[in-house]
């Protein structure tokens, strides 16, 4: 009987079916006795409805179960990947690795281990073991790009092990956009559009390679080529997020609100919980004088600043702020930012809300009630924020930012989020400039192209120890700034529970 539902939960799965087949195995997988592969359906079921931390139980169980299992591990350690538990995530994948398991994905794990260890250079090794299993592993070749990348600030060292694999692979559409998107975040824009539109011409019906050049066209000014290639893979794939997604940014691209207006709410229909969808129908009512978006847009009402409350155990804030700083500062090791983030010159500590570090630990206590409060502030409602609280929320991804002279925050939304935050530690001395606002937290400017052009119209003027709080799919970036201070900042995202 339990194979039976260990069979129809991978079918469950294979449909995206998750929750059904938590459902359906719960109860074998709660058994006491019950067995290595009703518990790792399970695990598997409770990750794909985001419940990392409960699969974490059926995995360790998993493994108490059959010690000599080489995929219990395997599964074991993906997970503690997922939580950042890396230094037992590394024993994980070493057990399977030593049970017999070669394959490129324990490579990929164990890299991944590696790298929230810091051991960068032992990271990159794992990474090319596993490209040496399967020559053209997107994600393995993505993970080294980025890591090279954000170690080096070298566009070209970044690439060579993914230009070695496309001379041997030359028309594989996944490289080819691994390739792109690295040098678009390495500032060559021009060379990333070069690179999709060659390969378009060999596949000119690949829509990974379409999807990727709608995007590339917009970022280079190519309106007229956004819109056709944008066109063409909304007809090979109508109804997914993404293609919605640059069907839209073209028909704002190419000053045609009312069309774009039209498939943001085709998107809201297939993902209504998609953020970036309600900053794109956000975005079409403001360029169609929609009266709709005066409550998508309240800023004064949506975003809030709060002092953070002084942790227990700390005599004042400045003093914990102090410790934290220093403790961020072992954090910032990597030289640049990673791939496909909103940061421009400066570098991401990720993962800080599943340390169990004690001033990280303490942050997200305090930050939690600062949330509660704002959810008791802004108050009841039926739109996409208020309609959404049901009394508990989850943080589901905190990180540090950390700034260089000349850097900032890409407009953007926060796609899977729902309340989103900045909360601030060192600042630039630009910031007290009320005119130049150096350093400053806007919104309302879309980080996509819109014909005609959308300014910013709020911002607030950070100050330490402040969290501010505001939706998701709020259009949110940064100003540059000049002076040689760095920008330290943490920032979070909420759901709910």
């Amino acid at each position: 009987m339990s194979q039976e539902v260990v069979r129809q939960a991978w079918s469950l799965l294979d449909q995206g079916r998750a929750a059904d087949a938590a459902d359906l195995t719960r109860p074998h997988a709660e058994a006491a006795t019950a067995g290595a592969s009703v518990l790792i359906v399970h695990a598997a079921a409770l990750k794909g409805i985001e419940r990392h931390d409960a699969a974490l139980a059926f995995n360790r169980r998993s493994v108490v179960a059959t010690p000599g299992d080489k995929i219990a591990w395997y599964n074991l350690a993906a997970t503690l990947g997922d939580l950042a538990l890396a230094d037992e995530g590394e024993t994980a994948i070493r057990k399977a690795i030593a049970l017999g398991l070669d394959a490129p994905e324990a490579w990929l794990v164990l890299g991944r281990a590696l790298q929230g260890q810091s051991l960068y250079d032992a990271a990159e090794a794992a990474f090319a073991a596993a490209i040496a299993r399967r020559d053209a592993y997107a994600d393995a070749h993505r993970n080294l790009a980025q890591l090279r990348w954000m170690r080096s600030g070298d566009l070209s060292h970044a690439l060579e092990p993914l230009r070695a694999s496309l001379a041997r692979n030359p028309t594989d559409g996944a490289l080819i956009v691994i390739q792109s998107t690295v040098e678009e975040f390495a500032g060559d824009k021009a060379a990333a559009f070069a690179t999709l539109t060659d390969a378009l011409a060999r596949r000119p019906d690949d829509g990974q390679l379409l999807l990727a050049a709608a995007h590339m066209a917009g970022e280079v000014g190519q309106v007229a080529a956004m819109l056709d290639h944008a066109q063409a893979v909304e007809r090979l794939a109508p109804q997914y997020p993404p293609v919605l997604a640059a069907l839209c940014e073209a028909h704002l691209a190419s000053g045609d609100a009312v069309a774009a207006l039209a498939v943001a709410e085709r998107l809201r229909a297939v993902a209504p919980l998609d953020q970036y969808g309600l900053a794109l129908q956000s975005t079409a009512w403001r360029l169609t004088d929609d009266p709709r978006r005066a409550s998508a847009e309240d800023y004064r009402a949506l975003v809030r600043a709060y002092t953070l409350p002084t942790p227990e155990g700390w005599n004042s804030l400045e003093a914990y702020l102090d410790a934290l700083r220093a403790r961020l500062a072992q954090r910032h090791d990597l030289k640049t930012h990673p791939l496909q983030q909103s940061l421009r010159g400066g570098s991401q500590a990720p993962s800080l809300h599943q340390s169990p570090d004690p001033l990280f630990q303490a942050f997200f206590a305090q930050a939690r009630k600062v949330v509660s409060q704002y959810i008791a502030d802004i108050g009841p409602g039926d739109d996409p924020l208020r309609g959404r609280a049901t009394g508990d929320f989850r943080v589901s991804g905190g990180w540090s930012v950390r700034l260089s002279p000349n850097g900032f925050h890409a407009d953007h939304v926060h796609p899977q989020g729902w309340i989103s935050s900045a909360f601030y530690l060192d600042l630039p001395r630009g910031v007290a400039d009320e005119e130049g606002r150096e350093g400053w937290i806007k919104f309302g400017q879309p980080g996509c192209v819109t014909r005609p052009i959308l300014e910013a119209e709020h911002a607030v003027r950070p100050e330490p120890g402040m969290l501010v709080l505001f939706p998701s799919s709020m259009w949110h970036g940064t100003r540059p700034f000049t002076s040689p201070e760095h920008r330290l900042t943490m920032a979070f995202d909420v759901v709910p529970q």
